[in-house]
């Protein structure tokens, strides 16, 4: 496969809104070029193209290369993607919702258009398996950019070395800090890591051990962060990290179940954190609620 060599002078597209979706294309906005957003409601690519237009500035001078770029929302998934020389998926945490997402863009996107996946467990394996032009097709699974920038950049078995070898190249170029996965890991490299901490914390809670807000407290305290475990989760969101762990049970039946019952009780009432202005914790802003 010849890599996009004109990608400069080409979209990117970003399937999603989400609290993802849109720090991804963010950070795409700031070489200058057009990042295109496709999500399921047009207010959620509006609101996500909002969110882009109020953060782009802060990103001036994170990188030498950095110049301010645009987003669109853009409704039909063909459109989004046409001349685009990368595409990231970033659609909610579930296996054949991502695979049917990969089948239209395998038809849809530009013959050499890179096709990633940001998923946060699910290697890129699962997601494509069956399609014919794979060797464009891998993970690129981002942490909470601009603040975190780490990437883990990792093969789904049959990705050809010269795209892997021109992410870790090209995506330095937007200010991201890529991590190359030397072999398939469920939850790539940190995320692996990170599973076992927020695992163990929610087992805690569960088992009336301590609280949430205890537990962040004293992870504060011990490693000097700002946040801790939960406050993190509710960053994310508590359904991702739901169906993230009910995909790390599935793989591993003798997982707590403790953890997945604690998440569910918040799901069910509501409670999905930042986004939706409550999680473990209840002092979020409606207006950075709903950003």
């Amino acid at each position: 496969m010849t890599v996009p060599q004109d990608y400069l002078d080409r979209p990117v597209a970003v399937v999603g809104a989400g609290t993802l979706g849109r720090r991804v294309a963010l950070m795409f906005t700031s070489r200058g070029g057009l990042v295109r957003i496709i999500a399921r409601r047009a207010d959620q690519g509006a609101e996500a193209v909002d969110f882009v237009e109020q953060q782009i500035g802060g990103l001036s001078g994170t990188h030498p290369r950095w110049e301010r770029g645009r987003a669109e929302y853009v409704e039909r998934l063909e459109d989004a993607v046409a001349g685009a020389w990368l595409v990231i998926e970033s659609v909610p945490e579930r296996l054949e919702l991502k695979q049917d997402v990969f089948a239209l863009l395998e038809s849809a996107a530009e013959p050499d258009s890179i096709l990633a996946s940001n998923s946060s467990s699910y290697a890129s394996r699962l997601i494509v398996d069956g399609l014919s032009t794979t060797h464009r097709m891998l993970n690129t699974h981002f942490y909470m950019p601009p603040m975190q920038i780490a990437v883990d950049v990792m093969s789904c078995g049959n990705t050809s070395q010269e795209v892997l070898d021109f992410v870790m190249v090209t995506f330095p170029e937007y200010g991201l800090r890529p991590f190359l996965v030397r072999r398939e890991s469920t939850g790539f490299i940190f995320n692996r890591i990170w599973a076992a901490i927020k695992r163990e914390a929610l087992d805690v809670v569960a088992g009336g051990v301590s609280t949430p807000q205890d537990v962040d407290e004293m992870w504060k305290l011990t490693f000097g962060t700002e946040i801790g475990p939960f406050r993190a989760m509710d960053y994310v969101g508590l359904d991702v990290v739901y169906d993230i762990e009910k995909h790390y049970a599935a793989e591993n039946p003798n997982l707590p179940a403790g953890p997945r019952n604690l998440l569910r009780h918040y799901i069910d009432a509501g409670k999905l954190g930042l986004k939706a202005g409550e999680g473990f914790y209840a002092d979020y802003p409606t207006a950075e609620a709903q950003n």
